[in-house]
């Protein structure tokens, strides 16, 4: 499927990103204990639908405000439809088997769209193989990694700066995403 041209293959999956807890990368000597750095004291964090197509890396994003559940998937799979369509071309998303991804509350609309949009469930329990999950990787390391966020709204912005340079098509993604 990866290698027909008339089909267009997704990878989709959801993400949150903290105000807090992003690892450290330092060199410290062996005797030396390691360091305890001090992050901001809160859990607060910001939720993400996404999708890349893996043959030229574009990504599709949708930040969620409230929870991930049915209605807000489902309103992130119209959004996706309607971003992702080419002429002539068959869209293929892959995704996890999270419960809300096959609710009956938008099986009949998957239903309508069945020849040109589909889903594919990967097994349960295997995120690693989902290549969207690279790039949530590829973003805590770019964007949040070695820096304090006093707010929200910082994570929020530096996230979608780095979104927004890989909702056109680009090489980084497309090769980190990369099945063939």
């Amino acid at each position: 499927m990866s290698r027909d041209p008339r089909v267009d293959l997704w990878a989709g999956d959801e993400v949150h990103f903290q105000q807090f807890g992003s690892r450290c990368r330092m060199w410290i000597p062996p005797e030396v204990a390691d360091p305890v750095l001090q992050h901001h004291p809160t859990r607060k964090s910001v939720g993400y639908f996404g999708a890349v197509r893996l043959g030229d890396g574009k990504l599709i994003y949708q930040r969620e405000e409230a929870t991930f559940n049915k209605e807000t998937y489902f309103q992130f799979l119209q959004h996706l439809r309607r971003c992702s369509r080419r002429s002539g071309h068959r869209v293929v998303v892959i995704v996890d088997n999270a419960s809300y991804h096959h609710a009956r509350l938008h099986k009949a609309w998957r239903d309508v769209f069945w020849p040109d949009f589909q889903l594919y469930f990967l097994p349960p329990y295997s995120p690693e193989l989902n290549p969207i999950e690279r790039v949530w990787k590829l973003t805590r390391r770019k964007c949040l990694h070695n820096q304090y966020f006093s707010h929200l709204d910082q994570v929020i912005d530096s996230v979608e700066l780095q979104f927004d340079l890989w909702s056109k098509t680009n090489s980084t993604l497309r090769q980190l995403c990369a099945i063939t």
